[in-house]
C-alpha cells in the first residue's frame, strides 16, 4: 500500500504522546510561514471582504478556495479562469487546493487560533518540574545504536517498531504476528529485526521470555556455550542448586559441570533493559481525563501548554493581490496545504482518541467507580468493533498514552486484558486473577509457603478453575518465586 505524506503523518501523530505532538507542532510552526501561534492578547484580525468577494469568484491562481465566512456551497468553480489583464491561458484543470474548505471545516484555524471545538481543556498545565535532566533510555540508547547500521528501509521501519514496543525490562510483550497487524512490517522482517535489536548493547533486548534473553547473551559471549545454551533450553525449571544433582542424571554431566554451567548462567541479566531504568520518579502528562461527575463520566482534554494555531490571514490576502508573483503565490499554496493538513491531523488524532476512550468508559464504567475487582476483559479488537475502527489504530492510540482517572493514573493499554470463565459463567479479567493469587500469597505463612497446587485449589474455592501450570505462569509474570524460594527459615 502507497501512503501519502498526509496518511502517513496521521499515523505517526496516533502513535506519538502529547509530550511528541508538541514537539512536532513547534517544529512545524518554524517550518512553515503560514501558520501562527496565538499568544494571549492577540487581536484576531478580520479578512477584508474584498478578499472575500475575490475568492468567492473564482478568479484565476488567487483563488484558495472558501476562506472565513463563506459556505461550502460559496466555493470558486474548480476550473481555473483567465487572469484578469494578464493576457495569459490557463489549463482548465480542477484545482486540488480547492478542496480545502477554509469556511466550514477550518473557521477557527484561520483567526481565533486553534483550540478544539468539541471538548473541554483543563486550565493547569505542567509545572516546571516536570522537567528534569535524564540519562538516555532504554528506546534512545537502541536508536542511536541503530542510526549507525546500514539498513534497507522496510528492515530499519521493523527495527524501529521492536524498540518502540519494548518494556521497561528490554522484553518484548508481543510476537510478530501481532506487531506485524498494529504496524503494518511483514513477520518476516519484524523476525529478523528482533534478531538484529537483540544483539544491540545490552544483549538480549526484544527477546519474546527469559529463554530467548539468556540465549542471546550466551551466543554472543566468548567461549563455546553450548551446554549452558541447552540446559536454558531444554531444562530452564531444574536450573536451581538445589536440583543440580538430580539435573546432572537427566542430562549425563558431573556434578561439578553442572555447579560450572549454572555459574555461568547466573552472571546473566534476564532483565537487561532494567540498567536504564531511573530511580527518579518519571513525571507523567495525562492525555485525556475522565471524571464521575454526579454519577455520569465526563472526558475532556487537559491544556497541556501545546501551541494554539491558526492560518495566516495576511498569506491568504497576498494570494488575492494581483501584484502577488506566481512563485510566491505557489509556495503560499503549498505552505497552505501542508498547515491545513497537519490541523487536520491533530483534530483526527483528538478525536480518535476521544472515541477510544469513551468506548473504554462504557465497557469498563465499574472499574473506574469500584476498583480494579471490576475490570472486566476487554480486547483491542472489541473496541475496534464497537467504533468502526481497525484494530491497528486501536493499537496505536492505547500505546504510551494515560488517563487521569478516579482510580489514578492509568495507561490506556492497562484497561485492556484476556478473560477466563468462572463456574458461573462470567468472564473474569486475567489482571484480576493474577492480583488475586498475589494477596494469597502475600497473606501465606512464610514459614510453609503455599505450593501452585494449592494455589490452585484455593482459586478453585473462589470459583475459578486454573491449573497448576496457569498458576506457575500468571507467578512468573508477576516475578513472585517458587514456594520453596519463598520459604523463610525462622
Amino acid at each position: 500500500m502507497i501512503l501519502t505524506p498526509q496518511l502517513r503523518q496521521r499515523i505517526e501523530m496516533l502513535q506519538m504522546n502529547s509530550l511528541e505532538l508538541s514537539e512536532l507542532v513547534q517544529h512545524e510552526l518554524e517550518s512553515n510561514p503560514v501558520l501562527e501561534e496565538v499568544q494571549a492578547g492577540d487581536e484576531i484580525e478580520e479578512i477584508s471582504s474584498e478578499i472575500l468577494d475575490q475568492n468567492a469568484e473564482g478568479s484565476a491562481d488567487e483563488s484558495i478556495g472558501s476562506v472565513s465566512g463563506l459556505n461550502p456551497t460559496d466555493r470558486p468553480s474548480s476550473t481555473v479562469s483567465e487572469e484578469a489583464g494578464s493576457g495569459e491561458s490557463a489549463e482548465a484543470t480542477s484545482d486540488p487546493f480547492e478542496e480545502i474548505d477554509f469556511g466550514a471545516e477550518f473557521q477557527d484555524y484561520l483567526d481565533p487560533g486553534y483550540r478544539t471545538r468539541e471538548y473541554e481543556f483543563k486550565e493547569d498545565g505542567p509545572g516546571f518540574e516536570q522537567f528534569i535532566t535524564r540519562g538516555p533510555s532504554l528506546q534512545e540508547y537502541l536508536l542511536w545504536q541503530l542510526g549507525m547500521i546500514s539498513l534497507s528501509t522496510p528492515l530499519e521501519e521493523a527495527c524501529l517498531v521492536i524498540v518502540g514496543n519494548l518494556d521497561e525490562d528490554g522484553r518484548l510483550s508481543m510476537g510478530d504476528e501481532e506487531l506485524s497487524v498494529s504496524s503494518g512490517c511483514t513477520e518476516q522482517n519484524l523476525a529478523k529485526a528482533r534478531q538484529i535489536v537483540m544483539q544491540m548493547d545490552p544483549v538480549g533486548c526484544g527477546a519474546l521470555d527469559v529463554r530467548e534473553c539468556l540465549i542471546a547473551q550466551l551466543r554472543d559471549a566468548e567461549g563455546d556455550n553450548e551446554i549452558a545454551i541447552d540446559l536454558i533450553r531444554n531444562h530452564f525449571s531444574e536450573l536451581q542448586p538445589h536440583k543440580a544433582p538430580q539435573l546432572a542424571k537427566i542430562v549425563g554431566l558431573s556434578l561439578e559441570e553442572i555447579s560450572k554451567q549454572l555459574s555461568l548462567i547466573k552472571t546473566l541479566d534476564p532483565y537487561p533493559g532494567r540498567r536504564f531504568s531511573s530511580d527518579e520518579p518519571v513525571y507523567i502528562a495525562p492525555e485525556v481525563y475522565i471524571e464521575d461527575v454526579d454519577g455520569e463520566f465526563v472526558i475532556y482534554f487537559p491544556d497541556d501548554g501545546s501551541p494554539r494555531l491558526r492560518i495566516s490571514a495576511t498569506y491568504q490576502r497576498m494570494l488575492g493581490e494581483r501584484g502577488t508573483s506566481k512563485e510566491t503565490r505557489d509556495f503560499i499554496k503549498e505552505k497552505v496545504r501542508s498547515a491545513v493538513d497537519l490541523l487536520r491531523n491533530i483534530e483526527h488524532r483528538r478525536q480518535t482518541i476521544y472515541k477510544v476512550v469513551e468506548c473504554i468508559v462504557r465497557r469498563q464504567g465499574d472499574f473506574l467507580r469500584h476498583g480494579i475487582e471490576h475490570l472486566k476483559p476487554m480486547m483491542l479488537k472489541d473496541v475496534a468493533e464497537d467504533i468502526g475502527m481497525h484494530l491497528s489504530t486501536i493499537s496505536r492510540v492505547v500505546n504510551r498514552k494515560y488517563a487521569h482517572t478516579p482510580q489514578g493514573v492509568i495507561e490506556l493499554r492497562k484497561f485492556f486484558s484476556e478473560g477466563m470463565m468462572n463456574e458461573e459463567g462470567e468472564e473474569v479479567s486475567t489482571r484480576i486473577l493474577k492480583l488475586k493469587i498475589r494477596k494469597i500469597i502475600e497473606e501465606e505463612d512464610a514459614t510453609k509457603p503455599l505450593t501452585d497446587e494449592q494455589l490452585a485449589r484455593m482459586m478453585m474455592n473462589d470459583g475459578v478453575r486454573l491449573s497448576r501450570r496457569t498458576i506457575a505462569k500468571y507467578r512468573d509474570q508477576m516475578r513472585i518465586p517458587g514456594s520453596r524460594e519463598r520459604r523463610k527459615i525462622i
